[in-house]
């Protein structure tokens, strides 16, 4: 008799990414000499005490290390890829849930930081 396997969800998973992620991993070495302890004070005089919350700057910069890292130009194809590989979810401090940033948010920051903060891109 032919068997078949059937998936069952279960309610609770023990799963860590951080055990996904292989020790020679790029990321890890980065993550290991990257200090991103400055960013938000840096960055804090640049944002509205009202409003909307906006996207965690240190996401926003590693996302952006990631795209350098692997040679990834696209926002779209780089949003795609953190999405979906366990190394940049870990690197990007996501989680197995956490959201990444819609493609358009990259591309206006971007725009935004383009030419010396004219709106300009290069």
């Amino acid at each position: 008799m032919m068997g078949k396997r059937v998936m069952a969800e279960p309610l609770f998973y023990t799963f860590r990414l951080e055990d996904h992620v292989p020790d020679d991993q790029l990321l890890r070495t980065v993550d290991a000499l990257l200090d991103t302890a400055f960013i938000r004070r840096v960055m804090a005089p640049h944002y509205s005490a009202i409003g909307r919350p906006s996207i965690d700057p240190e996401l926003m910069i590693r996302m952006l290390l990631v795209g350098c890292l692997s040679g990834i130009r696209s926002e779209r194809k780089l949003c795609g890829e953190v999405h979906l590989n366990l190394a940049h979810r870990w690197f990007c401090r996501l989680g197995l849930d956490g959201a990444v940033p819609d493609h358009s948010t990259l591309a206006l920051i971007g725009f935004r930081d383009g030419e010396a903060g004219t709106g300009k891109r290069g």
